[in-house]
């Protein structure tokens, strides 16, 4: 009995471990994120920058936050002289590479916020990868006319 309780303490210990050095070993970034509010229940825009460390691209597959009732992967898409948005499942970020997420472009559709969103606040996106990472990254809410972070 004591031989088999050592057994599965001992691997427990080693499954924390890899865990733990698996947890430990981040490949994706989150940088320069910010929102652009938009007044009332409109929805607003969540951008930034996606890095990736890592020596196999990685997909981004959500971003989530509680101060909103729904948020989606978007990409502003244009034909001719009009443009329209589309909703994406993921997108990758290449292997020792980023991708920007900015006006015009990719962007995080933020609807319904739970609060009205205050110019200067911070409030934090996270973002979840293919590889099963996620990351929390607080964003810079800006005003309306922003385009850039």
């Amino acid at each position: 009995m004591k031989n088999s309780y050592s057994m599965l303490l001992a691997a427990l210990l080693c499954a924390a471990s890899v865990q733990a050095n698996a947890a430990g070993v981040a490949n994706a970034a989150i940088s320069d994120c910010w929102i652009r509010a938009l007044p009332g229940d409109l929805p607003s825009g969540g951008y930034f920058k996606a890095s990736n460390r890592g020596d196999q691209p990685v997909n981004l597959t959500g971003v989530g936050s509680d101060a909103f009732g729904m948020t989606m992967l978007h990409q502003t898409q244009s034909q001719g002289s009009t443009s329209s948005m589309a909703m994406i499942g993921q997108v990758t970020v290449p292997a020792h590479g980023s991708l920007v997420f900015a006006p015009g472009n990719y962007h995080v559709m933020l609807e319904h916020p739970k609060a009205a969103l205050k110019i200067g606040s911070t409030l934090p996106l996270t973002f979840s990868f293919s590889d099963g990472e996620k990351i929390t990254a607080n964003c810079t809410v800006k005003n309306a006319g922003s385009m850039s972070h």
